[in-house]
């Protein structure tokens, strides 16, 4: 089969083989060249195929000498169909940590449901005894809740009011106004249910009844703040309320954790191109800009990048550093004041006739293609290959 990106609405629709083999190789050459560290030992990462999940455990594993375990969802191969980016990436991680004589392994199905969570607590006893981390970096539209049955659906809006804004079609560079309707109550409520931080703590109480973790373990949660230009319809709308849910549960299991020598915490991510923030409006050109801006003053960080970092500097350090909330701030290098004036002065400028002038449209493409295994220099994309890895 000769596989060639689908492209609708801003989603790929499908992945490349190789090139996701080769993006995941990337990033364990990446960790390899670093300095290895002490870090944890046993760690399960929830949400583990893509994105900052994804590199976590890469970290984890190739930084730190973790065992892993990782749950997701993900559609496998068949003759006529290639699975999801994220099936490659974990065949790949897992081929290559057991190679290094670590124990990687998965488990694929629907991580909000009690079956996965009990089967997933019993396979890492089985395997490792206890894990001494745990990663929760699940990005899912729609949640069933595990004892209502009932199906939440979560809603990218603004609250109050009508918010209006530049927005990119990233394939054609064509840049127009947007606007979004204001969310009910009900839309809120259910993008909180979605997004917040609930599945996290359902998480945590079922390893702990279970008895896998350790006194001292460790659980992390990513979330994102953002810039000004993106704050009415991401921080300060559903979306925002679902983070700050998720950031106030992260205290709450703190205090929970905290009597053994356990803690919990949020980490805010830098803004980076993934399968969730390709659909949001106003982001693919608000990152278009950013990239160059952080290029140009030598910021700049993929998501490996920024998890060796994470991990190194601030859950791994001596004294990890918080703000008064208690969150990890890795997007501290872009919400730097010279960082945010310089694409707040780019923002009322920028066009449809001068964003790859002012922004780095290309790259932001380039980071898109190659998240799904595309646009790479290496991969003979003309090539007839099997839809299976050929590990």
């Amino acid at each position: 089969m000769v596989i060639k990106p689908m492209i609708r609405s801003n989603m790929c629709m499908n992945a490349h083989p190789e090139g996701c083999e080769k993006e995941v190789l990337d990033q364990i050459s990446y960790v390899s060249s670093q300095p290895s560290f002490q870090g944890p030992k046993n760690v399960l990462v929830i949400g583990a195929s893509t994105g900052y999940g994804l590199a976590s455990r890469i970290v984890a594993a190739f930084g730190a000498g973790a065992n892993t375990f990782g749950v997701s969802f993900e559609r496998e191969p068949s003759a006529k169909r290639t699975g999801t980016m994220g099936y490659y990436s974990n065949e790949t991680l897992e081929h290559e940590a057991k190679a290094k004589g670590l124990i990687a392994e998965s488990i694929n199905g629907d991580a909000f449901s009690h079956e996965v969570k009990a089967e997933t607590a019993e396979k890492v006893k089985s395997l490792m005894g206890k894990v001494d981390l745990v990663v929760y970096s699940l990005a899912s539209p729609v949640r069933k809740d595990p004892d209502s049955d009932t199906t939440f659906r979560s809603v990218l809006k603004p609250i109050g009011q009508t918010y209006t804004a530049k927005s990119i079609n990233p394939q054609t560079g064509e840049i127009s106004e947007t606007s979004i309707e204001p969310a009910n109550e009900d839309e809120i409520e259910q993008t909180v249910r979605v997004m917040g931080g609930d599945d996290w703590k359902l998480w945590i109480e079922a390893l702990k009844n279970a008895d896998v973790l350790t006194d001292d373990v460790t659980t992390i949660a990513y979330s994102y703040i953002g810039p000004d230009v993106t704050k009415a319809v991401y921080r300060d709308g559903t979306i925002g309320q679902a983070k700050a849910h998720l950031e106030n549960t992260a205290l709450e299991l703190n205090d929970r954790l905290k009597t053994g020598g356990g803690r919990a915490y949020v980490s805010v991510n830098k803004a980076l191109v993934t399968r969730a923030s390709a659909v949001i409006p106003v982001v693919p050109l608000y990152l278009a800009l950013l990239f160059k801006i952080m290029k140009e003053k030598n910021l700049h960080e993929g998501c490996i990048e920024q998890m060796y970092r994470m991990f190194t500097s601030r859950l791994y350090s001596n004294s990890p550093e918080t703000d008064e909330k208690g969150r990890i701030r890795m997007d501290d290098w872009e919400l730097k004041q010279e960082v945010q004036d310089e694409v707040n002065a780019l923002w009322p400028r920028v066009n449809s006739d001068n964003i790859n002038e002012l922004g780095d449209l290309e790259a932001y493409n380039r980071d898109f293609l190659k998240l799904h295994g595309f646009g790479r220099d290496d991969v003979d994309y003309e090539a007839d290959i099997d839809t299976q890895l050929r590990l």
